[in-house]
C-alpha cells in the first residue's frame, strides 16, 4: 500500500479528520478556481472580493452539508455507495449555492460555472474517498482467506457486508437452494445454486464454508447439515436467534456448529405451565450452580421469573460467572427475580439448612455431584461422601427448613451400575424414596437421563480439541454408544418432571436412539473439513480415529430402566420407572455402617455394602490405591 495512505488510515481519529477537513477546503476553492479556468479557457483572471466573498460562502455551505451528513464520522476504509450519495448531495447544494451567492453578491460568476465546478467537485471530493477505499479494499483482501457462505437471506446478507468490512475472512460466493436468488449480486458478491459447489470451490479454493441460515425449522436444518457433512470443507455458523436475542452472541459471531446440528435430532417444545409450576412467584434453590447442567437449570428457572433464586456452589470461579451472566440476563430482561449467591459444600447440612430458612426456600433441584466416571472410580471415598451424603444432608435441610418440592438430577449410569459414580447415583435415588416414605410434607422426585451434549463431561469438546490438534480422535470402542440430550432440553425436562412428580417417583427422559460415539466423531470430522484414517494407516486422510479401550467401570451400552415396569406420563417425553427401593430403617443402618467405612477409607466394604443394596451393582474392576 503507498506510503502517503498508510500513513492517513494508521493517523489517529482526530487527526484524520483534520487532515480530511484540510483536503475537502483545499479541493473546493481547487475546483471552482479551475472551473472559472475552464469556463474562461486561460488561467490568468482578475477575482474581486465579491468573488472571493461568493467561494467563501460556498465553500462554508459546502463544508457545513458535510458535517451535517456524517461526512467526517465516516472511516474512509469502509466508504460505500450511501456516502457517494452524499458527496453527490452536498456537491448539488454547494453548486446551487455558488449560483444564488454569485447573484446575491453581484460577483462575476458565469452562468455555466457551476455545472462546471459541481463536476470538478465530485472528482475532487469523492474520487480521492473512493481511491482510497479501493486500495485498502484489494490490500487487505489479498491478505484475507477466501470462504464461502450458505444462505443468499438476510442473515447471509449481514454477515457478508460485516466479512467484506472486517479483516479475517473475504468472502467469495454466497450459495442458496432458492432458484429465485441465484445470480443475486451482494456486494459485489454472486449468488450461486448450492449444486455449484464444487465448481466455486475449484475456482476460488476457500478454506471454509459459513452456514448462515436461520430462519428453517430444525428438521430442514439437519438435513442440511446432514448434506454439509459429506463436503470437502469445513463448516461454521452464525448464532442461533435465540443467543442473538438474549444478547449471547452478535449476529455475526462466527462458530464451530451447534452440538443440535451433531445430535441430529430436534428438541420437543416444552409444556409451559410445567415449566412455571414449581418456580413463577416462588424461591428457588440450585445445588451445583455453575456446573454444566445447574447453570442451565439456572438460565431456564430465571425465564420463569421467580421470586429469588438462590444459587448453591462450592467452586467460587464457577459461582462469580454463573452470577454475573445470570446478572446480565437480569438487566436485558428487565427481570425482577432476586439473586442470591452462596458458597458452600452439599455435605453440610447446617450451612444448607441455613441458607434455605431465610430465604424460605420452597423448591429445589439438586444438580452438585462429581459425575466423571474415571475420575470417581480413583476417589471412592470422595465420590460416596459427596453424591450420596451430599444428597442426604441437602434433604434433611429442605424437610428442616420446609421446603415443598426437592428434585434430584440423576443419571442413566444409575441402572445396574458398573462403577462407584453410577453405584452412588443410584443410592443417592434410594436415600431420596426412603425419606419420601417418612416425609409426606415435601415432594422428593429424582430425573434419570443419559448424557449431554456440551457439557464440562461432554466428548464433543473433547473431540473439537482433538481435532484442532491434528488428533487422534481417541474413542474407547468402535460399538460403544451413549444416550444424547441437550443441555437446554435436559433442564427443561428436568423442571417439568419435578412438576409432575408424586412423593418418591423416578422420572426417565425419553433420550432418542442411542448414538454411536465413532458415528458422532466422524461427523464432527467431516464438518471440519478433513478426513479419517484408521490404525496409524492413512493413505489420503488427515485425522486418524484411535481406539483405546473401555476405562474402568465404563459400559458399553448404557440403559435408562433397570426393569420393564415403566409408565407413560401426560408429556411425550417423560416417562416413570417403579423399582425396588429400601424402607428408611434399612437405609438409615446402611447409611450408618457406609458413614464409618468412609470415615476409615475402608474401600473393599464400601464397594460390598453398595454390591449388597439394590443399587445393581456389579463390577470387576480391581481396587486402586485411594
Amino acid at each position: 500500500m503507498f506510503t502517503p495512505i498508510r500513513i492517513l488510515l494508521n493517523a489517529q481519529r482526530h487527526n484524520k479528520r483534520i487532515i480530511t477537513l484540510i483536503y475537502d477546503i483545499l479541493a473546493i476553492f481547487a475546483s471552482l478556481l479551475a472551473a472559472h479556468a475552464l469556463r474562461l479557457d486561460t488561467l490568468t483572471f482578475d477575482i474581486g472580493s465579491r468573488e472571493i466573498l461568493s467561494m467563501i460562502t460556498t465553500a462554508v455551505v459546502t463544508i457545513v452539508c458535510f458535517v451535517k451528513l456524517g461526512m467526517y464520522r465516516a472511516v474512509l476504509r469502509y466508504m460505500m455507495l450511501p456516502a457517494i450519495g452524499y458527496i453527490f448531495l452536498s456537491v448539488l447544494i454547494s453548486a446551487i449555492t455558488l449560483a444564488l451567492s454569485g447573484f446575491f453578491f453581484q460577483a462575476f460568476i458565469p452562468r455555466s460555472v457551476p455545472f462546471i465546478y459541481a463536476g470538478l467537485a465530485t472528482l475532487t471530493l469523492g474520487g480521492p474517498r473512493l481511491f482510497i477505499r479501493t486500495i485498502y479494499y484489494h490490500y487487505y483482501k489479498r491478505q484475507k482467506p477466501n470462504v464461502l457462505i450458505y444462505g443468499a437471506g438476510s442473515t447471509g446478507r449481514d454477515l457478508a457486508y460485516s466479512l467484506i468490512q472486517g479483516g479475517e475472512y473475504h468472502p467469495v460466493a454466497i450459495l442458496d437452494d432458492d432458484p429465485n436468488k441465484v445470480g443475486q449480486i451482494m456486494f459485489g458478491i454472486r449468488v450461486h445454486h448450492s449444486s455449484e459447489f464444487e465448481k466455486v470451490q475449484s475456482l476460488y479454493q476457500p478454506i471454509k464454508l459459513l452456514l448462515a441460515i436461520n430462519n428453517i425449522n430444525k428438521g430442514k436444518r439437519l438435513r442440511l447439515v446432514e448434506k454439509l457433512s459429506t463436503w470437502p470443507i469445513e463448516v461454521q455458523s452464525v448464532p442461533s436467534v435465540e443467543d442473538i436475542a438474549t444478547g449471547r452472541a452478535q449476529a455475526t459471531d462466527l462458530q464451530d456448529l451447534d452440538v443440535a446440528d451433531l445430535l441430529g435430532r430436534a428438541p420437543v417444545d416444552p409444556d409451559k405451565e410445567l415449566l412455571k409450576k414449581n418456580i413463577q412467584g416462588k424461591n428457588v434453590l440450585v445445588t451445583g450452580a455453575g456446573g454444566s447442567i445447574g447453570s442451565e437449570l439456572c438460565r431456564q428457572i430465571l425465564s420463569q421469573k421467580p421470586k429469588k433464586l438462590v444459587l448453591f456452589e462450592l467452586n467460587e470461579y464457577n459461582l462469580y460467572k454463573i452470577d454475573q451472566e445470570l446478572k446480565n440476563i437480569k438487566t436485558k430482561t428487565k427481570s425482577q427475580t432476586q439473586i442470591v449467591t452462596a458458597l458452600g459444600s452439599v455435605q453440610n447440612e447446617n450451612r444448607l439448612f441455613n441458607i434455605m430458612t431465610p430465604h424460605e426456600v420452597e423448591t429445589i433441584f439438586h444438580a452438585a455431584a462429581y459425575k466423571h466416571v474415571p475420575i470417581v472410580e480413583d476417589n471412592i471415598v470422595e465420590g460416596v461422601r459427596n453424591n450420596v451424603f451430599g444428597t442426604l444432608a441437602c434433604a434433611k435441610a429442605a424437610i428442616r427448613s420446609g421446603a415443598k418440592n426437592f428434585t434430584l438430577i440423576s443419571t442413566d449410569k444409575a441402572v445396574r451400575p458398573t462403577n462407584i459414580m453410577g453405584a452412588t447415583k443410584r443410592l443417592a435415588e434410594l436415600v431420596l424414596q426412603a425419606l419420601a416414605d417418612e416425609n409426606n410434607n415435601i415432594t422428593f422426585t429424582m430425573v434419570r437421563f443419559g448424557n449431554v451434549l456440551g457439557s464440562s463431561g461432554s466428548v464433543v469438546p473433547l473431540f473439537k480439541k482433538q481435532i484442532r490438534n491434528g488428533g487422534p480422535v481417541t474413542v474407547t470402542h468402535p460399538e460403544i454408544t451413549r444416550y444424547f440430550m441437550l443441555i437446554p432440553e435436559a433442564a427443561q425436562l428436568v423442571i417439568q418432571a419435578g412438576a409432575m412428580g408424586k412423593n418418591g417417583q423416578v422420572f426417565v427422559l425419553d433420550m432418542g436412539e442411542p448414538v454411536k460415539i465413532v458415528d458422532l466423531a466422524l461427523r464432527m470430522v467431516h464438518l471440519m473439513g478433513m478426513k479419517e484414517f484408521y490404525d496409524n494407516k492413512s493413505d489420503d486422510g488427515d485425522i486418524e480415529i484411535k481406539f483405546t479401550g473401555l476405562r474402568p467401570g465404563e459400559k458399553l451400552y448404557e440403559e435408562l430402566l433397570i426393569g420393564e415396569n415403566v409408565q407413560g406420563t401426560s408429556h411425550q417425553k417423560i416417562m416413570t420407572a417403579c423399582e425396588e427401593k429400601l424402607k428408611w430403617p434399612e437405609m438409615n443402618i446402611l447409611l450408618q455402617e457406609l458413614d464409618s467405612c468412609c470415615h476409615s477409607f475402608d474401600i473393599p466394604n464400601i464397594r460390598q455394602l453398595l454390591i449388597n443394596t439394590p443399587t445393581g451393582y456389579n463390577t470387576d474392576t480391581k481396587i486402586r490405591q485411594q
